[in-house]
């Protein structure tokens, strides 16, 4: 799962959020200068990313996607698992999806100073473009697969991959369904 749902399971938690979002971009285990709490946030993420690594639904979804985007199937499914959550957002939350972004853009921005350059730089994108929002529309999606493209600069346009996801939408949507409640139950 992507950045929503990262998001989502640190349960409107401040500093779960904050570790949550920077966590990619953070190595090893020396967070020097972060409360426990964001500490903790930082091994939730990890803890969320194995978790769904080796969730049989999630290894069912990536395999739809090996036919033209192996080396990239998991990066696909967590895209297109955040835009499940997002789509039927209202499923999962009382709180309408355009609310909870804007809290969780209000914290990140107002804890920027705590944020690696990597995840600030990241931040500022996602706040242009209203990332976590726009993941509800297929379009959203297109258009953050297609930055993604340019940016692993691997000759690969993941935003084609759309084709795929349209002809097994019913089958990931299961599956993110099933994850995504086994989730819930695990973090929240």
């Amino acid at each position: 799962m992507n950045y929503l749902a990262h998001a989502f399971l640190s349960n409107n938690d401040t500093d779960l959020l904050i570790g949550n979002f920077i966590a990619d971009h953070l190595r090893g285990n020396d967070f020097v200068g972060y409360s426990q709490k964001i500490i903790e946030g930082i091994y939730m993420h990890r803890k969320i990313d194995s978790f769904t690594d080796a969730h049989p639904k999630f290894k069912e979804s990536k395999r739809l996607f090996y036919n033209g985007y192996e080396r990239y199937s998991g990066v696909l499914i967590d895209i297109y698992f955040d835009h499940l959550l997002a789509r039927n957002f209202n499923d999962h939350s009382t709180i309408p999806l355009k609310e909870f972004c804007d809290r969780v853009y209000k914290i990140y921005s107002e804890n920027q100073t705590l944020l690696p350059k990597s995840s600030s730089n990241f931040l500022e994108y996602v706040l242009k473009n209203n990332i976590y929002y726009h993941y509800s529309a297929i379009e959203g999606i297109e258009k953050v697969l297609f930055h993604l493209s340019h940016r692993i600069k691997h000759g690969v346009m993941l935003n084609e991959s759309i084709i795929i996801f349209k002809e097994h939408e019913k089958e990931l949507e299961e599956n993110f369904k099933i994850l995504f409640d086994d989730a819930v139950k695990e973090f929240l």
